[in-house]
This record gives C-alpha cells, sequence and structure tokens, in this order.
C-alpha cells in the first residue's frame, strides 16, 4: 500500500481538470498541461479533490501508485505557481545570454555553446545568473541539470556553473615544499 498514493490531491479553484480514460488534462493560470494515466491506476475527480486508485492489485499497480499521484501533485502545482531553478556562473569571462530561442554559453571554450530553450520554459540572465522557470517541474528540472552538465564546477578555483546555494567543496591544491638549508 502506498502512503503517498492514498492522499487526495486538493485542486484550487482556479485549475481546470478534465479525466478522459487514460488521460488527465489540465488548465490553469499558468498554462496548460496533460499527463496520461497508467492502464493499472484510475482517477477519480469528486468536487474539487482528485484521488488515485489502483485497479488491480499486482505489484506494478502498487510501485505506480504513489508516483502517478506525485505526478499529478506537481503537474497541479505547477499551473498555479511555476517551479524555479537558480543557477549561477564563476569564473573570469564567463558569461551567458538569451538569443534567439537559445541560452548561449561563454564558458571558456573555444567555441561558444548553444542550448536550445525547451517549449514551456521562461530563461533570465542577470549578470552571472540563470533563472528557470515554467509550469512542469521535470522540464525545468531537466533543463537546469543540462545546463549546469556544460561545464561543472572544478574544486581547485570554484569556476564553473552551479545552482545557487550550492555548497561546493574545495581542494587545497598543490603546496610549495619549504627546503631548509
Amino acid at each position: 500500500m502506498s502512503r503517498i498514493g492514498k492522499k487526495p490531491i486538493i485542486i484550487p479553484p482556479e485549475v481546470e481538470i478534465k479525466v478522459e480514460d487514460n488521460l488527465l488534462r489540465a488548465k490553469g493560470p499558468k498554462g496548460e498541461a496533460s499527463l496520461s494515466i497508467p492502464k493499472d491506476l484510475k482517477v477519480t475527480l469528486s468536487g474539487q479533490t482528485l484521488k488515485v486508485v489502483p485497479v488491480t492489485n499486482t505489484r506494478e499497480a502498487n510501485i505506480l501508485w504513489g508516483t502517478t499521484r506525485a505526478h499529478l501533485n506537481n503537474l497541479i502545482k505547477g499551473l498555479v505557481e511555476e517551479f524555479k531553478k537558480e543557477l549561477e556562473i564563476e569564473g573570469v569571462g564567463y558569461r551567458a545570454s538569451v538569443e534567439n530561442g537559445n541560452l548561449v554559453l561563454k564558458v571558456g571554450f573555444i567555441n561558444l555553446v548553444n542550448l536550445k530553450i525547451p517549449e514551456g520554459i521562461k530563461v533570465e540572465v542577470e549578470k552571472n545568473t540563470i533563472k528557470i522557470a515554467g509550469c512542469s517541474k521535470e522540464k525545468v528540472g531537466q533543463f537546469a541539470a543540462q545546463v549546469r552538465r556544460v561545464k561543472p564546477v572544478e574544486p581547485y578555483k570554484g569556476k564553473g556553473i552551479h545552482y545557487v546555494g550550492e555548497k561546493i567543496r574545495r581542494k587545497a591544491g598543490k603546496k610549495l615544499a619549504t627546503t631548509a638549508s
């Protein structure tokens, strides 16, 4: 039995939900989204609450029960308030900009790195901070990880791209041996 799957999802009044067969469609102030429901589960809508119930008593149904409920909850939460991630660029001459639907990074390589911004994601660049926002938690997290993977932080000088507030483990580096003569 899933403890997470048993919890009902409270739907905010500004979100409209339609359940058709194995597809749930939701519309809110920040956009539209849909999620396909696995065949072993059933979603019931009663008033302003949404419940996920397993149809069969199989191992797969129990595994998917809590996961599907969490995905539905994130989908509804994202339609009301956007999910956000902030990345910070550290390094002399390292820059970022948004041009023609691409995030352009200058992070110490010979060529500029162009990353196509996925649909439904907004990217803003202020000085050395990249702000990523969108209604899909998965897309925001995936794109932030993709940007971070371009130039991970190196442990000696701390140069690279990292999340704001992320603790970076620094190494001491080589120390010169003093010779006593």
